[in-house]
């Protein structure tokens, strides 16, 4: 057996906002939260029953790293990560939520997920192999598994609630929903992170094949980028020298819990157990890519 798994926080002098997949978010006064990054795991938008130990706390300083990397390209929510410069009614509870947790902007969050794709894979290689299509989006034909696309495209979804499948939507609708001209900035912002985002992780040796961000508004209506960005939670990450189109790739991130589920006919519903050998590879892939794309270890 390896380490225990950090489930679930317990901050009884702060109002518990909500748990999402991984996420429990605080109200720390009217204009701050606080999110605690869990070890908890979801796969195919179920919670499974089995966490993975520290892959909160690399989740966390994962995103730290990009939102300083990414920050030149628009404003983020993030106050500190630094639990010594937060409240004092945050600060008892360093030794439970130091590395996991992020003191940032009250929010109101945007319903959509802002999911950008260089590569044709997952859900969207389904719905291209049965209509040719990518979020109701026209695409090339011929396009193979993993095959990258000419451009990275806007493929939006809507946010589900814990348990519930995310829908994914065409941008049209997207825009129905948030509004023609908030839905084309969302776009424009979001392909403008991934860009910056893949340039900076060809430079490690790795593809990014697509991720998912999240922006809120804030109290003067300006469109800000919350929740995280760009860890294995939300992404996928390939080794550029293992590249190969018309399969599935090696992966560093969810891809192989995903598999694992898919191979044992999981019915993405029931929250299951993963086997040991499951959390142990899982834990060391979400480990390796975070040194492969800073250069550090995680600090646990």
């Amino acid at each position: 057996m390896i380490g225990a798994a950090y489930f679930e926080s317990n901050l009884p002098a702060l109002t518990l906002l909500g748990r999402g997949k991984v996420r429990d978010v605080y109200k720390v006064d009217e204009h701050n939260l606080l999110f605690i990054a869990t070890d908890r795991l979801s796969a195919f938008d179920v919670v499974l029953q089995t966490g993975i130990p520290n892959k909160g706390k690399l989740l966390n300083q994962l995103s730290l790293f990009w939102f300083d990397l990414l920050k030149e390209l628009g404003p983020n929510h993030l106050i500190t990560a630094d639990v010594d410069q937060m409240p004092e009614i945050v600060r008892q509870y360093k030794d439970q939520i130091e590395g996991r947790c992020m003191l940032v902007k009250k929010l109101t969050m945007l319903p959509i997920e802002a999911i950008v794709r260089g590569y044709l894979s997952g859900s969207a290689l389904k719905e291209y192999n049965a209509s040719g299509t990518v979020h109701g989006i026209q695409v090339p034909a011929g396009l193979k598994n993993s095959e990258k696309f000419p451009t990275p495209i806007f493929t939006p979804s809507t946010k589900a609630e814990v348990g519930i499948h995310d829908e994914n939507i065409h941008p049209d609708r997207a825009a129905e929903i948030i509004g023609a001209e908030r839905a084309a900035k969302l776009a424009e912002q979001a392909i403008a992170l991934y860009t910056k985002a893949s340039e900076y992780a060809a430079t490690k040796g790795i593809i990014l094949a697509d991720t998912k961000f999240e922006f809120g508004l804030d109290e003067n209506d300006n469109m800000i980028l919350g929740d995280e960005v760009l860890t294995p939670d939300s992404s996928r990450f390939w080794p550029v020298d293992k590249y190969e189109v018309g399969r599935n790739q090696d992966s560093y991130d969810k891809q192989y819990v995903r598999d694992y589920l898919e191979s044992i006919s999981f019915d993405k519903q029931t929250p299951i157990p993963l086997p040991d050998d499951v959390v142990t590879r899982t834990r060391d892939k979400y480990l390796e890519i975070y040194r492969i794309l800073t250069g550090k270890d995680v600090q646990v």
